[in-house]
């Protein structure tokens, strides 16, 4: 049996060619071709005149020859270097053309992605994957995919169920791209409630938390005064105890706390506990240390609260890292294995909640 295109496929072809087509993408299942042109959409079924596998191979084949000159198809085998972004082309657009999902993949790594090819790969193939690449590209974010894509994005996010580090990448890039209004925001941060990995990509963005927070400690009234003059000569320790006591410091510490009482993955422990470090690093750990000797000092009943701010500035996945070397576990045995990192942190933690050992929760 011939392994050439059939004469009909041949003919319409090449008059879908001779239009405007902006990306090409094959039904494999189904045997049919689709095309996005400036006209809208178009799509002709196919007619194998050899096994299946063999004749879509030839139609991509073709597609290669008329978008690329390359009659040989698109070479495949180049997926490592396309995925890391190393397409360099000037002709970007011609690779959607060829309807080989790798292309459009390597369309989604290229460095010079613009919003409008944006939107045909999105059309030629998309997925999370995709959408999550597209989105880190500013050009999409800030243009009319970037909605788009963000959109996508919190809809699906509930698919990725277990998958923590991906529930981790995708609001990262939610959050960095722009893209994505209070309302989506508070979706997403509402997601935490059914796995608190949502909340990681928050904590490392440094951004404002989304409502409703908790209330500011309740003695922040009567310290308020010598701790804003503190940190005005120059205290860091006294302006990160401001921030503690604050509504958005209450309710950022309480968010780590809850995700380091229950994480179920290693990349969730180590990406809070350096979001965590960040958070308190104010200048060099021993100049932080004698920032918090003169709190101390000026507010002995602050004490205990300065030597925590300290001690977190000092947290990030160094401390897990001789645990984790020795050890792929995670869930509840993970948990276990870090406790001797966990239960002094989450005690410096309720000490700047204000709290009783036990005491927690929102």
């Amino acid at each position: 049996m011939s392994d050439e295109l059939a004469p009909e496929d041949l003919l319409r072809l090449n008059v879908l060619l001779a239009q405007d087509v902006r990306a090409v993408r094959l039904d494999e299942s189904n045997l049919v071709l689709h095309a996005l042109t400036d006209r809208g959409e178009a799509s002709m079924p196919l007619h194998p005149t050899c096994r299946e596998d063999r004749y879509l191979r030839r139609v991509r084949e073709f597609l290669s020859g008329h978008a690329l000159g390359s009659p040989g198809g698109y070479p495949v085998y180049l997926t490592r270097w396309t995925r890391q972004g190393q397409l360099a082309s000037p002709n970007l657009g011609r690779l959607l053309l060829t309807g080989e999902p790798e292309a459009v993949t390597a369309v989604v790594h290229a460095p010079g992605l613009t919003d409008e090819l944006a939107e045909y790969a999105w059309w030629a193939q998309p997925s999370i994957e995709n959408a999550r690449l597209m989105l880190r590209r500013e050009a999409v974010a800030r243009g009319k995919m970037g909605r788009v894509l963000a959109d996508f994005l919190i809809e699906h996010l509930p698919f990725l169920q277990d998958e923590h580090l991906a529930i981790m990448d995708t609001v990262a890039v939610l959050l960095a791209s722009g893209a994505v209004d209070a309302a989506g925001r508070e979706a997403v941060w509402r997601r935490g409630k059914r796995a608190n990995s949502h909340y990681v990509a928050f904590l490392e963005a440094g951004c404002a938390l989304p409502g409703p927070l908790l209330a500011e400690r309740a003695e922040l009234g009567q310290w308020r005064e010598a701790l804003e003059g503190l940190a005005g000569g120059g205290n860091a320790c006294a302006g990160l105890l401001l921030e503690a006591f604050s509504a958005q410091g209450q309710t950022f510490l309480e968010t780590c706390a809850e995700i380091l009482e229950r994480p179920e993955t290693q990349d969730v422990v180590n990406r809070s506990l350096n979001a965590l470090g960040r958070r308190y690093a104010a200048g060099e750990p021993e100049a932080l240390a004698a920032a918090a000797g003169s709190v101390a000092a000026a507010i002995p009943a602050l004490a205990a609260e300065a030597q925590a701010a300290a001690g977190l500035a000092r947290v990030s996945d160094r401390l897990t890292a001789p645990i984790f070397a020795r050890s792929t576990a995670i869930g509840s045995l993970m948990r276990r294995k870090i406790e001797p990192v966990t239960q002094p942190i989450l005690a410096q933690i309720r000490l700047l909640r204000g709290q009783t050992a036990g005491a927690g929760g929102r």
